[in-house]
């Protein structure tokens, strides 16, 4: 299989960016990077943009700096245009926090050469949490319980934000009809993709809370979950037929 990207999207990640940058790197995978930024205050797009521009990692970082923060689902939309616009053969997307572990990166690439999606799953035997309270944990798995359960799908981790998309299945789904712009995103996206008929696989992953930087999640991104998920469900059939 070709090569692929991961597409990192920022905001106010100036304390960990360049440590996911070596991390990744580090592993020599043959992977480029994209940073959709979404023009942070701390300025987390100049320490990137100053690594571009020192080539120091071979030309294979990449920026593109949006001018307003409008949520985790426009900036990754926006990163997988920039990507299917060019030829990389698949997309991985994770989070700049160090929660998702470089380590697994490996398995996804070689677990995509046989299935459409894989998705680091927290859920599934050998997964799990770390530095998580109970009331996370609660919502994290309760939330994709309810998902699931609406939706009529078996994926155990429906909110999981570490996977890898073949580029068909970026393709076949309509990105600019995405209705989802914060956690519920992840969700609709895998629902997507099965409705799609694409071979789904979860392969276990340890996740360990930030320990730099704040948690982008809110109470009003919660209910945009709940409510988007209730939709998604009562649209199935022009999510199907969608071009």
């Amino acid at each position: 299989m070709s090569r692929g990207i991961i597409v990192i999207p920022t905001y106010n990640e100036i304390e960990n960016i360049e440590v996911i940058l070596k991390k990744v790197f580090s592993l020599d995978l043959g992977v480029d990077i994209l940073i959709v930024d979404d023009n942070s205050p701390d300025k987390t797009y100049a320490k990137v943009q100053e690594l571009i521009d020192a080539n120091t990692y071979a030309n294979q970082l990449n920026l593109v700096i949006r001018q307003n923060k409008e949520g985790l689902g426009k900036a990754y939309i926006e990163g997988f245009k920039w990507c299917l616009a060019r030829d990389y053969a698949f997309i991985i997307e994770m989070d700049a926090d160090l929660s998702h572990d470089p380590k697994y990166l490996p398995s996804f690439i070689e677990n995509i050469k046989e299935y459409d999606l894989i998705i680091g799953s927290r859920y599934v035997k050998g997964g799990g949490v770390v530095n998580w309270s109970p009331l996370r944990k609660f919502i994290s798995f309760g939330g994709s319980t309810y998902a699931r359960t609406i939706l009529g799908i078996s994926i155990k981790d429906v909110t999981g934000g570490f996977k890898c998309f073949r580029r068909e299945v970026l393709e076949a789904i309509d990105l600019d009809n995405i209705i989802s712009a914060g956690y519920a995103f992840q969700i609709e996206m895998n629902y997507r993709t099965i409705l799609k008929g694409f071979k789904v696989k979860e392969v276990p992953i340890i996740f360990e809370d930030r320990v730099a930087g704040q948690s982008k999640m809110s109470k009003k991104i919660f209910i945009e979950a709940l409510l988007n998920v209730v939709t998604l469900r009562m649209h199935k059939k022009d999510i199907i037929e969608a071009k």
